[in-house]
This record gives structure tokens, sequence and C-alpha cells, in this order.
């Protein structure tokens, strides 16, 4: 059986040489293949010994259930070393954190297929934050203090913002996702684009300046700073003071989209929103311009619902005004009034003749009471009344002198005379 190493001739089936046993030995025309020296490598490895390491995690990556991925770097310097969790390890690296300080134990290991060397960890511990992950806390704690991340400073975003201001660097992959996608969603959006370093020494001041001039501009509706994923390092222009000062200071609602949705800043805090990427950025602020016509064309269709309905409970309404009896037959508006009328003057009839007959018997009553007593009834009955001149009555005869003219009263008539004699009889 040949050699699973052994080399043939493209043109030949015949096997040539055997291959050299050491690396020593290669040559040019007998060289080693990749997988070869790929799997010596692979056994030198194994060699080695487990070990205690430190560092900085640098980047993290949990998204695979129970598998971890992180980019370990040097607290001290910049060099970096991958290293990699499965099963039980990758659930407890799973809880830390781009920044913490972190001894991990485990062995050297190669992946042969790409030949890529790493550090495969069976524990991890945490002692700590990297220096420069412990000043931006340090920071971070400085400013929440003065209340700069507070909910009262945020400004809320337009609705319908017509103008972006745009701050990342110049042919950014950034800068294409935003607009792209902003005006995907919204066709007649305009840009206001300042074009900044976003990593090393120039980016925060550069970004500060771009901030102020978007905030200056009236036309500017919204800024977005975007920037797109890097290194923790190469975000860190982000989390400058004065950076997160004018941030906070910018009257302008201002949203933050720096690196990856795993990545953060300290701006990401004092904007007014943070997305979680560029193309995020641009879909939380620009409306869809599909969403918003369907929804003005479902608001549309409320109001003539409403309107119809409104319309045909009016004419419903009409329709029964127009069927009263008292608009068919308007004389019967009138109907109850007579009645009532009718009714009235029957009870005032009524109630008349009974206040007439209750008077007239009154009447009778006192008439004939005032017949009985009248000085005349006695007349009546053939009596007479005497009186002096002066219309003094007499009863007695000896009121009277001889010769004193009287009158006497009969019942019908008068006459006059003189008294011849008083006579007084016992």
């Amino acid at each position: 059986m040949m050699n699973s190493y052994e080399q043939l001739d493209p043109h030949s089936s015949s096997p040539q040489q055997p291959l050299p046993a050491m690396a020593r030995d290669t040559t040019k025309d007998n060289p080693w293949p990749v997988s070869l020296i790929s799997s010596k490598f692979a056994d030198a490895v194994d060699r080695w010994p487990t070990a205690w390491i430190t560092g900085q995690v640098h980047q993290i990556n949990a998204r695979r259930s129970g598998q971890v991925y992180m980019t370990l770097r040097d607290n001290q310097t910049t060099t970096q070393m991958d290293v990699v969790f499965f099963g039980a390890p990758a659930y407890e690296a799973a809880k830390f954190a781009q920044g913490d300080l972190v001894v991990i134990h485990g062995k050297a290991n190669m992946y042969q297929p790409r030949t890529s060397l790493s550090f495969r960890a069976d524990e991890i511990h945490h002692v700590g934050k990297g220096g420069l992950m412990e000043q931006i806390e340090q920071l971070r704690k400085k400013l929440k203090g003065e209340g700069l991340f507070d909910d009262d400073h945020k400004v809320p975003l337009p609705a319908f913002p017509q103008r972006i201001g745009l701050i990342c660097a110049p042919g950014a992959r950034a800068e294409g996702d935003v607009i792209t996608n902003a005006r995907l969603r919204w066709p007649s959006i305009e840009f206001s684009v300042q074009h900044v370093h976003v990593q090393g020494p120039s980016c925060p001041s550069e970004v500060i300046t771009a901030i102020a001039q978007l905030d200056a501009d009236p036309s500017v509706d919204v800024i977005i700073v975007a920037r797109g994923g890097g290194a923790f390092e190469d975000l860190i222009g982000f989390s400058d003071e004065g950076v997160v000062r004018a941030a906070a200071d910018c009257v302008t609602p201002l949203v933050s989209a720096i690196g990856h949705e795993d990545d953060w800043t300290l701006i990401d805090l004092a904007a007014d929103l943070r997305a979680s990427t560029p193309t995020d950025a641009a879909k939380r602020i620009v409306p869809d311009v599909r969403e918003e016509l369907s929804l003005v064309s479902e608001a549309r269709t409320r109001i003539f619902g409403a309107l119809h309905n409104k319309v045909s409970t009016e004419q419903q309404r009409l329709s029964a005004y127009t069927q009263r009896p008292s608009l068919t037959h308007p004389q019967s508006i009138l109907d109850k009034p007579q009645q009532f009328v009718k009714e009235a003057r029957t009870r005032l009839n009524t109630a008349m003749n009974f206040m007439t007959a209750e008077a007239t018997s009154t009447i009778d009553k006192l008439h004939a009471t005032l017949t009985a007593l009248s000085p005349q009834s006695t007349l009546n009955r053939g009596y007479a009344v005497v009186q002096k001149a002066d219309g003094t009555v007499i009863d007695v005869a000896n009121a009277l002198t001889a010769g004193e003219g009287i009158s006497v009263t009969l019942k019908s008539g008068k006459l006059n005379a003189t008294v011849n004699e008083t006579i007084m009889e016992d």
C-alpha cells in the first residue's frame, strides 16, 4: 500500500519518491504538502502543557449555544490571542463582557483544517477590569453622577424628519448603509453629511466640531453619528469625555450608531437614541413610506365609513321626521290644544254655573230675610209710620203736641196731617 504522504505525478499513476520524514530533509523537489506540516504542527502543539494565562477580554462571541469565541488581549501590549470554550466552560464564559480582566486555564489547540492556533480553555475567572476599560468605567460613573445620561435629557425624535445630519468616515460603508436604507423607506429624505475620522487622535475633536455644526443648522431635524464595527480600541474615540458632553448638550435629537450590537461606547448613553447598527439607525429614524401610505389609506377608509354612517343616520332621522303625523297631517298639531281648550271651557262653564247657582241661592235667601225685616212688609199688613216734620219716627202719642204737623207713610203713598189731640192709653 502506498504511504498516505507519497507523492504522485499528476501525469502518471506510478508513485514517486517517499516524502522526507523530517522537516530538515525537505527540498524544493520533494516538499511536504500543507496537510502534512499542519499535522506536524498539531502533533507538536498537543505535547504542550496546560497553562494559566491572564488578559483583557477584547472581543467575545457567545451567540452559539455551548460555544464561546473570545479574543484575549494582553493588558500591557497589543498582543492578542484567540480563546475557545466548549461545553460547560462556554456557559461560564458567556457571562463575561468586553473589557473584563480574566484568568483562564487551558491548553494550546491547533485547528488543523485551517492550521489555526488558539487556546482551548476549560476554566475562567474574573479578576477586574482592564486598564483602558477601567478608565472608561470611571468616566461613565462621573458623567452619570452629573446627570448627563438621565432620561430627562433625552429629546424625542421627529416623526417625519426632512433632513438628517450624518457624521461618519469618508467613503465608509456606514454612510452608504444609512443613506440607502433611509431613502428606500422615505425617498424624499435629504442629508447633510460631515466626514470625520472615526478613530485615532483626531477623532474626538472632529466629531465634536461636526456635532456643533449640524446642531447649529436649523434645517437638520436629527443627527446620526455612525461607524462600522471594530476593535474596542478603534471605538475609544466615541467614549471621549468631550464627545460625550457634545452629544449630551446637542439640542437637535442625536442618534448613536457605533459598531455592532455587542459594541458599546459612552456616546450611546448620552445620545437620545442608541441604534445597534447604522442600518438600524436609518430604519428607526425614518418612517416607511409604504406603511404610512397604508395608514393614510386605512384612515381615509375609516373617515369615509364614519361619514357614510353619519349621513345614513341623519337620513334615517329625517325620514322618520317626515313620517310623523305632525308633518303628514299638520292640523293634528292643534288637536291636543283644541281638546285642552274644549275641556277647559267645559270645566269653566260647569264652574261658572255652579258659582252662579250658589250665588243666586244666597241672594234669594238674603232677599227673603230682607223682605221679612223690611218696614214695607209691616206697612203691607195695614200699618203706617208716623214721623215728625224732621223725620223723627213717632212711637208714642205724647211725643206730639196738638197742632204739630206730621207725615204718615202707608202701604202705598204718604199723607200729611195736623195733630188735633194726643191721647195716651193705658
